[in-house]
């Protein structure tokens, strides 16, 4: 469900959300990056597991984040109505310096996971260790 129009509360909770730095990187990351687990977000913006929990909920309850379980993860997502106008702000944020970093840090996070899990994988294939020296 698409919001087409929404009351003077929501919107006053959208631009409060949007009033603090470290929200902004957070809906950021998840409307680049579409779904995070909490230690993810941690790691590429440095907070702390409760700064980074206490805005995800101050989130959730502005409406405009969402999370579901998925095995030992909750994974947080921007919530489908919110999407386009979300979009519209960071249109209004495009080539932020901070922002940038933000996700070429995910980047090198995610690059690192990925050169782990190859190694694990051949690893196994091998018959043992991580292979490595």
């Amino acid at each position: 469900m698409k919001i087409k129009s929404f009351h003077l509360p929501f919107g006053v909770q959208v631009f409060k959300a949007f009033s603090d730095e470290a929200r902004v990187r957070i809906l950021h990351l998840l409307y680049v990056q579409g779904e995070l687990c909490i230690t993810d977000i941690e790691q590429v913006l440095e907070f702390t597991q409760s700064k980074t929990s206490r805005h995800l909920s101050y989130l959730k309850a502005a409406g405009l984040t969402s999370s579901k379980r998925q095995d030992a993860y909750v994974l947080h997502r921007l919530n489908n109505g919110v999407l386009q106008m979300v979009q519209q702000l960071f249109k209004f944020m495009a080539n932020d310096p901070q922002l940038e970093a933000d996700l070429q840090s995910f980047k090198v996070l995610y690059s690192n996971r990925e050169l782990v899990i190859s190694r694990m994988k051949l690893a196994q294939q091998l018959g043992g260790g991580l292979g490595m020296d």
